[in-house]
């Protein structure tokens, strides 16, 4: 599974962090950023991050 954030429509809000923070961070200019490709163990968690986004701005594909 590959994730990818488009910051240029990131809000910053880190729901992402708080559903999936194996994955997700809040970068040094505040914003979410990818640090971590998802694995077996918490690609669902990315998955329900992604979905979850107020922006959608995360996208995955299988």
């Amino acid at each position: 599974m590959k994730v990818k954030i488009d910051r240029d429509g990131c809000i910053a809000c880190g729901q992402c962090t708080e559903i999936c923070p194996d994955v997700f961070r809040i970068a040094d200019d505040g914003f979410a950023e990818v640090y971590s490709e998802p694995t077996e163990n918490n690609a669902s968690m990315a998955k329900e991050a992604a979905d979850n986004c107020p922006v959608q701005v995360i996208h995955y594909s299988e």
